[in-house]
């Protein structure tokens, strides 16, 4: 597998999203990382807009599931325990949700604003193993830039 320059994919990024709006910048952001980085099925986002659960956002792939309780799966772990979710394989996660049976394994990070959950970023792979610690820190590294330049609404 190539090695991804995630110090350019970010200056890349940081030219593209030239608005605060956030609608247009998640949007722009799926996009780009479908396109960016190679090996994946779905980039996508899922918003918290009602306590404790997950709503389906912009993305880049197959329809999705929708909605996604924090108590189930990869994504509903990232929104509970605010921590960046990499499975190598998403067979092996006893409540895993199964939006898309070709899916193998899955990188999911938490957007939090002054303690409360924002949403999270999904990617999903149809390789076992596809996502290394490279890869959590340069999507980390990106989603920084994500929150940095634009205005997310809270609650």
């Amino acid at each position: 597998m190539p090695t991804i320059n995630y110090t350019l994919l970010n200056r890349q990024l940081e030219a593209l999203l030239d608005t605060r709006d956030w609608l247009t910048n998640s949007a722009q952001m799926c996009a780009f990382i479908q396109q960016e980085v190679p090996d994946l099925n779905w980039t996508g986002f899922y918003l918290q807009r009602q306590p404790e659960v997950l709503g389906l956002g912009p993305f880049q792939g197959k329809p999705a599931c929708h909605p996604i309780p924090f108590s189930k799966g990869v994504c509903g772990a990232a929104a509970r325990q605010q921590q960046t979710q990499r499975v190598d394989d998403v067979h092996a996660i006893a409540d895993h949700i199964a939006c898309d049976a070709d899916s193998r394994s899955e990188l999911v990070i938490p957007i939090v604003i002054e303690g409360y959950l924002w949403g999270v970023l999904d990617l999903d792979s149809p390789l076992p193993a596809r996502f290394t610690a490279d890869d959590q820190a340069g999507i980390e590294a990106l989603i920084a830039t994500f929150q940095r330049q634009t205005d997310l609404p809270t609650r």
